[in-house]
């Protein structure tokens, strides 16, 4: 079964390209190609799209808002490529609900590989966007460093063990599920279980929103 993807760009000339790259991959079926966000949710909302690929920056709507409109009343997996890296944009994105967040610069192998990984419950954010995505949610490594297990964050402590506590924080520096397992001195399907009961119990949907969640208390 073919990946349905749809394109959402204002550059035509970008838009049209990337359906040619895409069709290109046998594992690919580009359903369509819009201009803006709003025609982006409608497409959503009248087919059967698996991932939508949205750039950020388009008239009438922008791929943030279309983000959130696609997350809240389709099934579809928004995936943000554009050549913006601004912080703003990149917090906006993943707290609407974005599975990822790429830059357009990339291969075209890259952003396939991308693609599959948001298809299959992944989310993908490039190294680029993750040294920036600490500082724009008031984490820079130094003071989430010297942040105690207890941790002086703005949530209510109290739904959560104590070792999920610890697993957000270290999530909240950036480690990853092998790094936390190797600091907690668990094994790494521990700690997804973890992560698994964290995200049921704040409604949120990947690690990064944990992350966004622990440092900032925002949900959204």
């Amino acid at each position: 079964m073919k990946i349905k993807v749809l394109i959402a760009d204002d550059n035509s000339f970008i838009r049209e390209g990337m359906r040619i790259i895409l069709n290109t991959f046998e594992e690919f079926e580009v359903l369509g190609a819009v201009e803006d966000g709003r025609q982006a949710v409608a497409y959503c909302r009248e087919n059967e799209v698996d991932v939508a690929l949205l750039d950020v920056r388009m008239p009438n709507m922008n791929g943030v808002e279309a983000t959130r409109l696609i997350t809240e009343q389709t099934g579809t997996k928004p995936l943000i490529l554009t050549t913006f890296d601004d912080d703003e944009y990149i917090v906006e994105a993943i707290r609407c609900g974005a599975k990822g967040y790429l830059l357009k610069n990339n291969d075209p192998e890259r952003i396939r590989d991308a693609i599959k990984s948001v298809y299959h419950g992944n989310n993908v954010l490039q190294d680029i966007i993750l040294d920036k995505l600490k500082p724009a949610i008031g984490a820079p490594a130094a003071a989430s460093a010297a942040q105690p297990a207890s941790g002086e964050t703005p949530i209510d402590l109290s739904p959560f063990t104590e070792r999920e506590i610890e697993v957000m924080r270290l999530i909240a520096k950036g480690y990853a599920n092998k790094e936390i397992s190797k600091e907690l001195f668990i094994s790494e399907g521990t700690t997804a279980n973890y992560i698994t009961s964290i995200l049921n119990k704040t409604s949120l949907e990947h690690r990064t929103q944990i992350a966004i969640y622990y440092l900032t208390g925002k949900t959204r």
